[in-house]
């Protein structure tokens, strides 16, 4: 990548409660870049660097509280790798899949995947959810602002496995949302979403986050596809 001479915001002392310590250097390297490319190639707003870490860092990787050891991950919508690529630096274990339809944001997501040194754990696919559907399941689903929560489980539940979960990081509507989506939750025969709040007492803004599982893991909305996803064969950088 070609560097800009940009301030990037050093780690606050929160970030130790959330990162690993050994992994906070790799957590600079990514804030660096996205407060250098990420805002050059309009994947961040120039008023977004100073306050990356509590803004964006820090409430994606609480995510990673949610989310079981050795998990295959899809993040759909990953824009600039929120959370996808936090929870890649966060926790290494984790086998994930960032989805993203627009050229110039998966061009940045491969440069970083490189850069970061990530390419054995996670891999890029241009293209929409839906291109997955009947193709490849996954232990979670993640999003971040993608959509109303009636639409993501469209294009989220056909990805997740009998045992998964649906895990997005949602606003203070997400109770509007979740009585809207009422009737597609009952159509695809999902348990009752679970609400939860992350990060409480260590990061400044605690993220809220929707949980949504299969009701009966035997009997999903629709025949699964034949494999739990294990990366990373094809589609990569597309």
């Amino acid at each position: 990548m070609n560097h800009v001479s940009r301030e990037t915001p050093p780690a606050p002392d929160s970030a130790r409660g959330v990162f690993p310590v050994d992994r906070l250097p790799l957590a600079q390297r990514y804030a660096d870049l996205l407060a250098t490319e990420g805002v050059v190639r309009g994947l961040i707003g120039p008023r977004e660097a100073p306050r990356l870490w509590e803004r964006h860092l820090l409430n994606c990787a609480v995510l990673a509280e949610l989310l079981p050891a050795n998990a295959t991950i899809c993040d759909i919508g990953s824009g600039a790798g929120l959370p996808g690529l936090v929870l890649a630096v966060a926790r290494p274990d984790l086998l994930i899949t960032l989805v993203e339809p627009l050229l110039r944001r998966t061009t940045f997501l491969d440069e970083a995947v490189a850069e970061l040194a990530l390419g054995d754990r996670v891999e890029v696919v241009r293209g929409r959810a839906e291109e997955l559907h009947g193709d490849r399941t996954f232990s979670v689903v993640t999003s971040r602002a993608v959509a109303p929560l009636d639409r993501l489980l469209g294009w989220s539940m056909p990805l997740v496995a009998p045992t998964g979960a649906l895990v997005a990081m949602k606003g203070s509507s997400i109770p509007d949302e979740i009585e809207t989506a009422g009737p597609v939750l009952r159509r695809l025969a999902c348990a009752p979403p679970e609400v939860h709040t992350l990060g409480e007492g260590r990061i400044a803004s605690p993220t809220t986050v929707v949980r949504v599982a299969w009701a009966d893991p035997t009997r999903v909305g629709w025949p699964p596809p034949a494999r739990l996803s294990t990366p990373f064969k094809r589609r990569r950088g597309r």
